[in-house]
């Protein structure tokens, strides 16, 4: 009669076990995350004070009376001491205050939330390119491995990784839209489109798509080929490199000969049991690839007059608007750190090993 009580309190003792780890693994999750998210805070802190630009003098201008500078200088919490305004600058940036810019009179976060949805349908754009390409490449190039096909797709990473993007963007110009008048030039849209679709999501093509003005959306595709086709040649080289490894060392393992053995089908093989063991490693370099195309297309959207986070960042650089270099910094580094996370999740959802 004991027995059926002992068999349910060892379940339940080994269910509080397996609930302590779970709480236990998600505690340690979020205190990796908070150090991280306190590291960057800190290091875009150190950057703010170390860097040769006076941010009273980038708010007063150079010509202002001492007194001015000192008050502002006071307003600003400068005179504080170090620690102390690092701990202001951690409050402000956990209640969204990221400062005002000095070159738009706007607070920081209110123009980021404004210029990023470009960034977004860019490096989206150029992310779903890299993929649609560099995926397939790469599984091609790992099972033809050591022909033509494999040196041809090794030469194109080759080029993607070599050739400065900038470069890339100035010569597409050139040939695209000032020789062969294929593509419009730079910008996000025409001219004379401009403040028509009512802004949604900030996504051109969407929500001109929303408002039913189809000849915008075909003018807003025609502008993002070229920026979105670069950024995309510079993920699929990325990608395609890695796809191959990925692959290559699924095709050595032996359950692959054994299915082989076996007569199943070699697309199955290759689709089927490589390609689904090489998906969680993928998706971090998906990932990793796409959270690049956020942050590394500052290069692209200055060439292509792109009005997104890059264009934003570089214009406050050049003005010396610390508050917005700063403030888009946290932001893509947040993004970066959140990217991190969902991949993380998508492990445990496709691989029920890492649960």
């Amino acid at each position: 009669m004991q027995m059926p009580q002992r068999t349910e309190s060892m379940a339940n003792l080994f269910n509080s076990k397996r609930i302590n780890k779970r709480v236990y693994a998600f505690i340690r999750f979020l205190g990796v995350v908070a150090t991280t998210f306190l590291g960057l805070l800190l290091v875009t802190f150190l950057i703010g004070r170390v860097v040769p630009i006076d941010p009273v003098l980038a708010v007063v201008g150079d010509k202002a009376p001492q007194e001015v500078y000192d008050r502002v200088r006071m307003e600003m919490g400068l005179h504080l001491p170090l620690y102390q305004q690092f701990f202001i600058y951690i409050k402000n940036v956990l209640s969204g205050d990221l400062g005002t810019s000095v070159l738009t009179a706007r607070p920081v976060l209110e123009d980021i939330f404004r210029v990023f949805p470009a960034t977004l349908e860019l490096a989206v754009t150029g992310t779903f390119i890299g993929v649609l390409f560099g995926v397939p490449l790469g599984i091609l190039s790992a099972v033809k491995r050591g022909s033509i096909i494999d040196h041809v797709t090794r030469v194109i990473g080759l080029f993607g990784y070599s050739l400065p993007i900038f470069w890339l963007g100035l010569m597409g110009l050139m040939i695209f839209y000032a020789n062969l008048d294929l593509l419009p030039g730079p910008g996000r849209i025409a001219v004379y489109y401009e403040d028509i679709v009512e802004t949604v999501t900030g996504m051109m093509i969407i929500d001109a798509a929303l408002a039913g003005e189809w000849e915008i959306m075909k003018n807003a595709i025609s502008h993002i080929i070229l920026p979105a086709s670069l950024l995309g040649y510079y993920s699929m080289a990325y990608l395609s490199r890695m796809t191959r490894s990925f692959m290559i060392e699924q095709l050595r393992q032996e359950y692959i000969l054994t299915a082989r053995v076996k007569g199943v089908p070699e697309w199955r093989v290759i689709w089927g049991h490589a390609l689904g063991n090489c998906a969680v490693p993928l998706i971090t370099v998906i990932a990793l690839s796409f959270g690049g195309l956020l942050e590394g297309s500052v290069l692209t959207e200055t060439i292509f007059a792109w009005p997104g986070l890059g264009l934003y960042l570089t214009n406050s650089l050049l003005n010396a608007d610390m508050n917005s270099v700063l403030g888009s910094t946290i932001v893509v580094g947040a993004i970066f750190l959140s990217i991190n996370m969902i991949s993380d999740f998508l492990y445990k959802v496709i691989d029920p090993r890492a649960r």
